[in-house]
């Protein structure tokens, strides 16, 4: 049976409202060309401060969220995001983060070495400065090999941050590292409130870096004597357990004063650096002064093994006996495989 007449228009036809709602029509997503650019400053529980329009006179800071096409997809700080929505920077706006540019590098770590779950700890960075007190709490060279690792495979430039130079002399920590070639620069507190920050400022002239170290080695107050006008708390170091106590709770990349430019990105203390996520056959690059020895190592050698020829490599003062043992250290604490 007809149920409208024989000329019926659109205008005769009634539609029901669907119980289960609209849906789109199309899977097609906007590609958002004319979003701004922006640079991910900080992230503090699913918000994001973002910097835009940087050196003009619409530089701004916005409060930012990630877009539901986004999925799974991490924003982290040092990335270079589109944005769109509400770039006003008022107060009470917020944005929405539409892209994530492609990334010129990664620093990972994993909270141990039997950890599957990578975190991404900075994008984009080209220098990885290594913050070591020389005393009060005492160095942890083990620590600072796994920084290198992490750096090199990275494709950043370590650079060596010896602090608290006051309390204990540098050279016996910097002989082990000579080899490498790192570059270092040393500080106390007396210099930094001084000359000694500018020091450290010319090393990070027009590049990128990323501070990491555990607590307590004075990490944020250098950060605080670079960049004057942005003070983050500082802490102190346990007396009994000889750790520091975490102050610095989030990433955070503050711009460099004075000619030059450049960033820092101070980040919060740490107590371990698993390198699960790298192969161990990549780890050896990691040891400039020692790969040279591995080309008369047997096919697939491990580098922990008997006929490793990196024992007799050392024997013959080609290298320090402390870099193999830190080498072997790194490969025996990882229980991860090749290919894994």
């Amino acid at each position: 049976m007809r149920r409208y007449g024989k000329d019926a228009d659109e205008d005769d036809i009634r539609n029901r409202p669907s119980r289960r709602g609209s849906r789109p029509r199309t899977r097609i997503r906007p590609t958002h060309e004319d979003a701004a650019e922006g640079m991910v400053l900080t992230v503090d529980r699913g918000r994001f401060t973002c910097l835009i329009d940087p050196g003009t006179r619409r530089e701004r800071e916005i409060n930012a969220m990630k877009a539901r096409e986004l999925g799974r997809k991490g924003v982290v700080v040092g990335d270079r995001v589109a944005l769109v929505g509400d770039l006003s920077g008022e107060p009470g706006s917020l944005a929405r983060i539409v892209r994530v540019e492609e990334r010129d590098s990664t620093l990972r770590r994993t909270a141990d070495d039997d950890d599957p779950y990578e975190r991404i700890v900075v994008a984009n960075a080209d220098q990885l400065a290594i913050v070591t007190a020389l005393a009060d709490p005492e160095p942890r060279p083990r620590l600072i090999d796994r920084c290198l690792v992490a750096a090199y495979d990275a494709g950043m430039e370590p650079l060596l941050v010896l602090t608290k130079a006051d309390l204990a002399p540098a050279e016996p920590l910097l002989d082990v590292y000579a080899p490498l070639g790192v570059r270092h620069v040393v500080t106390d507190r007396e210099q930094l409130a001084g000359s000694g920050a500018e020091a450290v400022r010319d090393l990070l002239r027009d590049r990128m870096t990323v501070f990491i170290g555990h607590s307590g080695v004075g990490k944020t107050t250098l950060v605080n004597a670079l960049v004057p006008d942005r003070q983050r708390s500082t802490g102190h170091v346990n007396a009994v357990t000889g750790r520091g106590r975490h102050t610095t709770t989030s990433a955070l990349a503050l711009r460099l004063p004075g000619k030059g430019g450049g960033w820092v990105i101070d980040t919060p203390g740490f107590r371990s650096f698993g390198l699960s996520h790298i192969e161990p056959s990549r780890v050896i690059h990691a040891f400039p002064d020692l790969e040279p020895g591995t080309a008369a190592c047997p096919r697939a050698c491990s580098h922990d093994e008997p006929d490793c020829a990196l024992d007799a490599w050392v024997a013959e003062g080609h290298a320090d006996p402390a870099r193999l043992y830190s080498l072997r250290r790194l490969l025996s604490t990882r229980e991860a495989h090749e290919g894994d």
